[in-house]
């Protein structure tokens, strides 16, 4: 079951026969250039173990995961499913919610990178995107 169509700004990045997938959000703006591109927000669906060892990810289990990053380090938000069609929609549902602006994508960093956050309050329509002041 490959992936329906995703919400603006979001494309798919990686699909696997067996259900994976990687999406990301407007890879376009993270570049070398731009922003760096591991700061590119993903979501992750996974049914692979999520826990805390190396190379854990590769065990399949009986639930999967719907895992959005904004940097390989940066998890803002995890969801499990028993059955894959509800993590599709879960999936579905993140990527529209962070693309209108209402998730809230501050919180998990310990030290902000003021100017990222920035260009994604600018490229989510945030309404706040104008009261946060950049410094760098």
């Amino acid at each position: 079951m490959s992936l329906p169509d995703l919400p603006d700004g979001w494309r798919v990045w990686n699909e696997e026969p067996n259900g994976r997938a990687i999406v990301a959000f407007r890879p376009d703006v993270f570049t070398e250039d731009d922003f760096p591109a591991a700061c590119l927000p993903t979501i992750y669906l996974t049914n692979g173990s999520r826990a805390a060892r190396p190379g854990a990810g590769q065990y399949r289990t009986d639930e999967w995961h719907v895992v959005l990053f904004l940097e390989p380090e940066v998890e803002v938000t995890t969801r499990t499913y028993d059955e894959r069609e509800a993590a599709v929609e879960a999936l579905l549902d993140l990527a529209s919610q962070f693309a209108d602006g209402a998730v809230d994508y501050r919180e998990p960093y310990q030290v902000p990178r003021e100017a990222y956050l920035a260009e994604l309050d600018r490229l989510t329509g945030d309404p706040a995107a104008d009261d946060h002041v950049v410094d760098e």
